[in-house]
């Protein structure tokens, strides 16, 4: 049975990519050794390497004034890492869910923190608005799209200070005006990789002006080398994940590029937000305005609660799996990234109908 996958994360990944790193695996740059045993040093990873950064920079228009890096370690190693980098004396913060959270309480090792708002008041479902930036903040920090409760900013803010953005869950889902932003980072596995590698756009003024001493792992000068092979080369990079990166956004300009991903993706959302603003026995939980395109979250209507697990296990026998929502929302989670397919994203829909047709 075809599998439909909603998974938040590790999320799809598009099929050429992972059939390429297959190869890779067997038998990388026709060197007659596996990618998982190449060295790093070797000419042809060094092209991966330099070509990946490329990639970015021409899909994300990003100006020659940032920096690309490929690091270890997660969103959450960057939670702390930004702030000992960028934080000097106070930093601002928009408190949207459980992972602005947690960057708020590493932010907090290295200085003041203000929290210029929040929306844990009604369980993160919208994104607050109307909310004063602090001009003497070092900078403003904000998670862009929220996978547990489905909401997201989906327009480049205009902010008076420097601008971080936390864009793991739908980095490449839409257009992005990097000159906007002072950093934007992420972890690839929920929209543009495996788990293993995170993604840093920095821009390289900025670095170096933190009033502490850092540690060299900790410091994005030590990841910037003079040319682009030696990027993000510092010690030995996460080769496997850097390379499916590489194919999948590879697979994304082959397809138009960012612009035309967007499409692709507002069309899915639409699709399927339409189908529980219809479907009596489902409601969504985050406010309209701020839906997430990324991370569709909703629940069964009051009066159908009791049908929950007879719907997981009904959508379960229809081929589709990872659409179980996060503990503290409850309910069900489709997530959308650039690699699930439109036709996914019916099948659930038909799904919901029949679901709804046989009770």
């Amino acid at each position: 049975m075809e599998k439909h996958n909603f998974n938040a994360g590790p999320c799809i990944l598009p099929k050429p990519a992972i059939e390429a790193t297959i190869n890779a695996i067997r038998n990388f740059d026709n060197t007659g050794i596996g990618i998982l045993e190449i060295s790093h040093r070797t000419p042809g990873w060094e092209k991966v390497m330099a070509e990946t950064e490329q990639l970015w920079r021409d899909l994300l228009n990003i100006p020659q004034e940032y920096a690309v890096l490929f690091l270890g370690g997660g969103a959450s190693t960057q939670f702390y890492t930004l702030a000992a980098n960028l934080l000097n004396k106070k930093a601002a913060y928009l408190e949207t869910g459980v992972w602005a959270k947690k960057a708020i309480k590493e932010a907090k090792l290295y200085g003041e923190v203000a929290v210029v708002a929040s929306s844990a008041d009604k369980n993160f479902s919208y994104v607050p608005k109307g909310y004063t930036i602090p001009t003497d903040a070092d900078y403003f920090h904000i998670t862009t799209n929220n996978t547990i409760y489905g909401t997201e900013i989906k327009t480049d803010i205009d902010c008076p200070i420097n601008l971080v953005a936390d864009m793991s869950s739908d980095i490449f889902s839409r257009p992005v005006d990097v000159k906007k932003y002072a950093m934007i980072y992420g972890g690839a596995q929920k929209n543009v990789g495996p788990a293993g590698v995170t993604f840093v756009i920095v821009r390289k003024d900025l670095l170096g002006k933190a009033d502490r001493k850092l540690p060299s792992m900790v410091d994005y000068r030590s990841h910037i080398g003079e040319e682009a092979k030696d990027n993000s080369m510092y010690n030995t990079p996460p080769v496997i994940s850097i390379f499916v990166m590489y194919e999948t956004l590879k697979w994304l300009k082959s397809l138009g590029g960012v612009a035309e991903m967007s499409k692709i993706n507002n069309k899915k959302a639409e699709l399927l937000y339409n189908e529980i603003d219809r479907n009596k026995m489902f409601m969504g939980t985050a406010v309209k305005e701020d839906r997430s395109i990324m991370n569709i979250c909703f629940v069964m209507a009051d009066q159908y609660k009791e049908k929950e697990a007879d719907f997981m296990n009904f959508a379960k026998s229809k081929g589709i799996v990872g659409i179980k929502g996060h503990r503290s929302v409850g309910g069900f989670r489709a997530s959308c990234y650039n690699a699930c397919p439109t036709e996914s994203v019916q099948a659930l829909v038909d799904c919901m109908k029949e679901f709804e047709s046989i009770n």
